[in-house]
């Protein structure tokens, strides 16, 4: 129960910065579900906000949740994006796309003019890399930008990278993302130099996207078991 309780204080802390009137990103995962609702009942109480939704999961939640949504494409600026992440090192670079909705998260953290990472404790790591990094990438030809994913992460100094295709629950069909992509899981261990990875992967043909976010967040909330521990960059 604690890493519920941790995530149900950073989501609370995480509504300090939204105010009336704003466009709002609104992020995917578990923690970011706890925003939704709690972000919900403010509107219920007249708080007026419009969110750009990350995935269709995150739009079932905010439609559920009473959170009025925006079309992406209608959307002149978006002030906060509020979201979760995989994993948080000590200079606010992230791992994300767990829940397979990298891409879209990094278009609308990109276009906000904040972005609020909301974690429990065991996000926390001195070095990225524990948790399997994702990479979306595009059907077609996906075996050879596996391949050289694979390289472009021991270029970038990942000693023993393990690149694998996710699948759905059932252990056999690829999972497919919201954009129709596949993604690879690239277990690292550590990886030393993240942005010289960014750099490596950005050049691969056929890769859409990758799961590090680098420059992205300027606030990050810690939720503990008594209360929440905001940073900011």
């Amino acid at each position: 129960m604690s890493a519920e309780r941790q995530k149900a204080h950073a989501a609370a802390a995480a509504l300090e910065y939204v105010e009336h009137g704003m466009t709002l990103g609104l992020g995917s995962g578990s923690t970011a579900e706890i925003f939704l609702r709690l972000l919900g009942e403010r509107v219920k109480e007249g708080l007026d906000v419009k969110g750009v939704p990350t995935s269709q999961r995150t739009a079932e939640v905010a439609h559920e949740a009473g959170v009025p949504l925006i079309e992406v494409d209608h959307v002149d600026q978006i002030a906060v994006t509020v979201d979760g992440a995989d994993e948080v090192d000590g200079r606010f670079q992230l791992i994300k796309g767990g829940g397979a909705c990298l891409l879209r998260e990094k278009i609308i953290a990109n276009a906000s003019d904040l972005m609020v990472v909301m974690v429990d404790e065991s996000k926390l790591v001195d070095t990225l890399g524990r948790f399997p990094l994702p990479v979306e990438v595009d059907r077609f030809g996906f075996s050879i930008t596996a391949r050289q994913v694979y390289e472009a992460l021991k270029r970038a100094g990942v000693k023993s990278p393990d690149v694998q295709l996710r699948r759905k629950g059932d252990g056999l069909d690829p999972l497919i993302t919201d954009g129709g992509h596949y993604i690879l899981d690239c277990a690292c261990g550590a990886i030393p130099d993240a942005r010289l990875a960014d750099q490596h992967l950005k050049a691969i043909p056929g890769l859409v996207e990758h799961g590090l976010f680098i420059g992205l967040a300027r606030v990050v909330i810690v939720g503990e078991d008594m209360e929440a521990r905001v940073m900011e960059l």
